[in-house]
């Protein structure tokens, strides 16, 4: 089975090397085909060099964008230049490490699933202990759109998404931001799909290590779970 794992990164000098070694050296690749696609959103901080210059030979697909157009917009690149049976979503920080793909995959794998969640909160795996505020807004991000949903995820707002090709590729995607994991979550509750999540280790960062996301990406978030589950 071919797997591509998209990469959407935005000033990620600091991280890039270490994440691109990381999915490298994964345990999947034994098994399975190996397609990593990197979108740059416009970085500025160097990271275009380093994947041009220094990296070039740890991905297969290279793509960017002129301008930062956000999270959301790197991923509709990467979906829609995707050629693998399945697609997985893994940020360019070390939040989230792919370690993880085994267990990620095995519902699909198993003809179990047609999407999985790596849940922050569900089990009892490890994770950095950061910030209150913004893992209760996670949680309440998740209980609304479970609310909207008639779902019952305990993440909704994780990077780690795994999807057959053939369910990602059918959705429109409209949002260039954060609002990308709302959305996609009431869409694929409407299509009906098996859905399943898996507990994950997270490493959390700080503010101060580059973490970007912030309040009013929150305030979007709950606005898209009401105008994707509404519409």
């Amino acid at each position: 089975m071919k797997i591509s794992i998209i990469v959407p990164c935005f000033n990620e000098k600091q991280t890039i090397r270490e994440i691109l070694d990381r999915v490298n050296d994964s345990s999947i690749w034994r098994d399975h085909e190996k397609e990593i696609i990197i979108v740059d959103d416009a970085s500025q901080d160097g990271t275009t060099d380093i994947l041009k210059n220094e990296l070039n030979a740890q991905y297969q697909c290279l793509l960017f964008h002129d301008k930062n157009l956000g999270k959301g917009a790197a991923l509709k690149t990467g979906i829609k230049a995707a050629t693998g049976e399945v697609i997985l979503i893994q940020d360019a920080d070390l939040e989230y490490h792919p370690k993880e793909y085994p267990k990620l995959l095995k519902p699909i794998e198993d003809d179990m699933a047609d999407v999985v969640y790596g849940s922050r909160f569900a089990g009892g795996e490890a994770h950095r202990v950061v910030y209150f505020w913004h893992m209760l807004g996670n949680k309440l991000l998740t209980l609304f759109s479970n609310m909207m949903t008639n779902i019952n995820l305990t993440d909704m707002e994780t990077c780690y998404k795994v999807f057959r090709s053939d369910v990602i590729k059918n959705i429109d995607i409209r949002e260039n931001r954060f609002g990308f994991e709302p959305e996609i979550t009431a869409k694929i509750a409407k299509l009906k799909v098996r859905i399943f999540e898996v507990g994950i280790t997270y490493y959390g960062r700080t503010y101060e290590e580059g973490k970007k996301i912030g309040w009013k990406d929150g305030i979007k978030a709950a606005w898209c779970i009401l105008k994707y589950n509404i519409i």
